[in-house]
């Protein structure tokens, strides 16, 4: 019962990493009922994505869940979710439209509706999720707060490989030179990073410095790099205060996202 007790809860589509742990393990300090849903979410993916072939490691997702002590592993079917004559769907056409949005048409109507459907069957307290997905974190809290729904929601950090690689259920899809090769998206972020901390305030420029860095890779091809309203994800011409910088890169067949969050010099200048 939901009664006197604190549910966490921890979506996932399984492939679970140690980024999902750091989630997990965050859920624990702060509730005393932990929940984390697997299931893959079919209406997310578009025709020509990696449905299909999405990792699927029940055994070892299960078993991670029983070392960190979690309470009830949920694995809904397709069937339970989406039951024949389903119709409704949640979209948020502003803040869902550029970036991943405009990437992948529907994608996020898709993690809006199964987002809505977890909470309103686990009915949790809060809900962890990570930065390395920032557009579906920022979805996520304009859901909760549009639709009422009571959910606190905690964006946890991006936890990296040694070499600053976001960890991702993708990653495995990378080649070994490929590998080496995905650490440029983060670079390129890291380079825009510094020149914000350096006092570079067009945003142009800092998109620019951050391609150039990508572009030295030609196997690597731009989705797109930005710098953006870490709230409302809309691009800076100019550069103040907190900034997010997103970036997704395609290598081979596999794609990848990240960001990194950053303050102006001159808005640390005020504290």
């Amino acid at each position: 019962m939901r009664e006197g007790v604190r549910i966490g809860f921890v979506p996932t589509m399984g492939a679970l990493h140690e980024g999902h742990r750091a989630l997990i393990r965050a859920a624990r300090l702060r509730c005393a009922a932990l929940v984390v849903s697997i299931f893959v979410n079919p209406t997310q993916f578009g025709p020509r994505e990696d449905l299909a072939k999405y990792p699927r490691p029940i055994r070892q997702d299960r078993a991670l869940c029983r070392k960190e002590g979690v309470d009830v592993c949920f694995e809904p079917t397709v069937e339970a979710m989406y039951p024949n004559g389903f119709q409704t769907m949640v979209t948020l056409p502003t803040i869902a439209r550029r970036w991943e949005g405009e990437a992948r048409p529907h994608h996020f109507s898709g993690v809006a509706t199964v987002v809505t459907k977890l909470f309103g069957m686990v009915r949790p307290h809060l809900a962890l999720f990570g930065q390395k997905d920032f557009q579906q974190s920022v979805v996520v809290r304009r859901l909760v707060q549009d639709l009422n729904l009571g959910v606190e929601i905690v964006v946890c950090p991006t936890v990296r490989e040694a070499d600053g690689l976001a960890m991702s259920s993708r990653n495995i899809y990378l080649s070994p030179d490929d590998r080496v090769r995905a650490t440029t998206l983060y670079k390129s972020l890291q380079t825009g990073a510094e020149a914000i901390r350096n006092g570079v305030v067009d945003g142009e420029a800092v998109r620019s410095a951050m391609a150039q860095v990508v572009k030295k890779e030609p196997a690597i091809t731009i989705d797109y790099l930005a710098v953006c309203d870490p709230t409302t994800l809309e691009p800076l011409p100019t550069v103040t205060g907190k900034v997010v910088l997103l970036g997704a890169v395609r290598i081979g067949p596999t794609r990848l996202i990240d960001n990194i969050l950053v303050v102006a010099k001159q808005a640390r200048r005020k504290f």
